[in-house]
C-alpha cells in the first residue's frame, strides 16, 4: 500500500496532477514550515523553499535520476531542509541537524540545482521587463530563426532586426548584470575555479522554450 501510494505521488507531480500537488502541498508544508521557523527562517521562506524543493524533485523524477529507498514525503522534507540549510550557510546563519546530513556529492548535487533555479528567475525577470517587441524578436532568435525570417515576421528590415537583437541581448545582460543575485552567483563560480559564463544567453533559449 506504501508503494502504491508512493507510486501515485511521484506520477502526480510528473504529470502536474493538480489534486495530487494539492494534496502534497497541505500535507508537507507543516513539517516544511516547523523546520525553517524553527531555524530562522519566515514565512516567506517557507514558501520559497517548498517550491525551490519542488522544482528539484520534478526535474529529478523527470530525468529518472532519482533513486529513493524511502518515501518520496520524507526525500522532499529531506531536500526543503538542505536547501534552507544551504541559504543559511551563505547567510552565516549556520544551524545544525546532524540527522539530516547528506553525502557531500548529493549537497553538491542541491546546491548546484539552487543555483540554476536562481539563474532561471533572472533570466525570466529581466526578459519579461523588455519591450514586447524586443521579446518578440530575441524569442524568435532562439527559436532558430534566421534574421531573414525574422524580418519576415516582423515586418522589420534585416539591417533593423539585426540592431534590434543585439540591443535586446544588450539591455537584457545589463539588467542582469546589475542585479545582486547576479554578482552572487559570480563569485560562486569563480570560487570553482569555474571558467563557464554563468549567464549565456542560450541558456535563456532553452528555459523560454522548454517551460
Amino acid at each position: 500500500m506504501h508503494v502504491v501510494r508512493n507510486l501515485k505521488i511521484i506520477n502526480g507531480i510528473i504529470s502536474g496532477d493538480e489534486i495530487i500537488l494539492k494534496e502534497f502541498y497541505k500535507k508537507n508544508l507543516p513539517h516544511v514550515r516547523k523546520y525553517i521557523i524553527l531555524n530562522s527562517g519566515s514565512e516567506g521562506d517557507v514558501e520559497d523553499i517548498f517550491q525551490d524543493a519542488l522544482i528539484i524533485v520534478y526535474q529529478k523524477l523527470k530525468s529518472n535520476s532519482l533513486n529513493i529507498d524511502t518515501s518520496i514525503q520524507a526525500y522532499f522534507l529531506g531536500t526543503c531542509k538542505n536547501i534552507w540549510r544551504s541559504h543559511l550557510r551563505k547567510s552565516q546563519k549556520i544551524t545544525y541537524d546532524e540527522s539530516l546530513t547528506l553525502k557531500a556529492k548529493e549537497e553538491n548535487i542541491i546546491t548546484n540545482k539552487i543555483e540554476e533555479i536562481e539563474k532561471e528567475h533572472l533570466y525570466r525577470k529581466y526578459f519579461y521587463k523588455l519591450s514586447n517587441s524586443s521579446k518578440q524578436v530575441l524569442k524568435l532568435f532562439f527559436e532558430g530563426k534566421s534574421m531573414k525570417e525574422i524580418a519576415s515576421i516582423t515586418g522589420y528590415s534585416e539591417g533593423y532586426t539585426r540592431k534590434k537583437k543585439f540591443e535586446a541581448k544588450k539591455t537584457l545582460m545589463k539588467m542582469i548584470e546589475n542585479d545582486p543575485i547576479h554578482n552572487e552567483l559570480k563569485e560562486r563560480s569563480e570560487k570553482k575555479s569555474s571558467k563557464e559564463n554563468i549567464f549565456d544567453l542560450r541558456n535563456l533559449g532553452d528555459i523560454l522554450l522548454t517551460r
